[in-house]
């Protein structure tokens, strides 16, 4: 198990990785009219952009489990 510093980040990117992927499911305007957002929608669309998201929430909640459980 990891030390307490390491769980609270753990923890941050598997709730970072939850609003990623709320908010490409629930399609959130808030979300994708965000300023660091704009580009990815501009680049990919508004559907493509849902995908990226909910696949890099993904990717962000994994690597957050991978580090939580990994032996030290």
């Amino acid at each position: 198990m990891a030390d307490k510093q390491a769980v609270i980040c753990c923890i941050f990117f598997i709730l970072a990785g939850l609003f990623s992927i709320a908010g490409a499911v629930f399609n959130w305007d808030f979300f994708f009219n965000a300023r660091k957002a704009r580009p990815i929608v501009s680049l990919m669309g508004r559907t493509g952009a849902r995908i990226f998201y909910g696949v890099l929430g993904g990717f962000i909640i994994f690597c957050g489990i991978m580090v939580l459980v990994s032996p030290d």
